[in-house]
């Protein structure tokens, strides 16, 4: 009997070992990508200078390998691979320490956008104290940013996935009247705290999670993306002047 029982957990032990293996294999991801740089097409963005647009592909990398759905490839930093690469075939190297070449991950799928629009206002709520000129509290600030995304299949360079997504932030704890949308532009990782940094990581927290839902999960969350997308065109549709 002891016998017959050890057979029986032994096997049910294996099941659970082997189930654990084919959910792990289920869950590796598989599909490879790689975030080019941002552009900017709005001529409202008071922030954009220096390299806003690889800082926002960098936030944007972040966000997609934090789902653990993708692999995503480093193109960013892509020269200082061949680099590395490049010296261990001058022999300089010592015997066993250097990279081989040949071995670098091709991305199946380039990921970009491009801010579409982006406003922002800043609104005096009463209170609050005038310093040397300047308005300190008593104020309310709001940001809006719109980025078109796409995705880009590597092979045929067709645009497999397109998707305009937006981000929104209101602050009502202004320290300094004039400081809004000013914060991004060179060091957008110290200035999470700014009205327009916070709009333009709503946005793309944003993709990130239709980027996840129509690439990987396609689990009938795609209707909620849809609705999104419904809404952005009928209030775009709405506010323009077809008269």
């Amino acid at each position: 009997m002891k016998y017959t029982k050890h057979i029986a957990m032994g096997a049910a032990l294996a099941w659970v070992v082997t189930a654990s293996g084919a959910a792990m294999a289920r869950e590796a991801p598989t599909l490879t990508i790689a975030v080019i740089d941002f552009t900017n097409n709005s001529d409202s963005v008071p922030w954009w200078h220096g390299g806003v647009g690889t800082q926002l592909a960098d936030v944007l990398s972040n966000e997609l390998s934090a789902t653990g759905d993708f692999k995503v490839i480093e193109r960013q930093k892509i020269n200082s691979v061949l680099a590395e690469q490049d010296l261990a075939s001058s022999y300089r190297m010592r015997p066993g320490s250097s990279p081989h070449t040949g071995n670098i991950t091709g991305a199946q799928y380039l990921v970009t956008g491009s801010v579409a629009s982006y406003t922002e206002d800043t609104s005096h709520t009463g209170g609050g104290l005038n310093i040397a000129g300047f308005r300190v509290g008593g104020g309310k600030a709001q940001a809006y940013v719109a980025i078109d995304l796409r995705v880009i299949d590597a092979e045929t360079s067709e645009v497999v996935f397109s998707r305009t997504v937006e981000g929104r932030s209101t602050d009502s704890k202004i320290n300094l009247a004039g400081y809004l949308g000013h914060g991004i532009g060179g060091d957008f990782g110290h200035s999470q705290k700014t009205p327009a940094s916070k709009a333009v990581r709503a946005a793309l927290i944003e993709a990130t999670d239709y980027l996840d839902c129509a690439m990987v999960k396609r689990d009938g969350c795609e209707a909620k993306f849809e609705q999104k997308e419904q809404k952005r065109r009928k209030s775009d549709k709405d506010s323009l002047d077809l008269d």
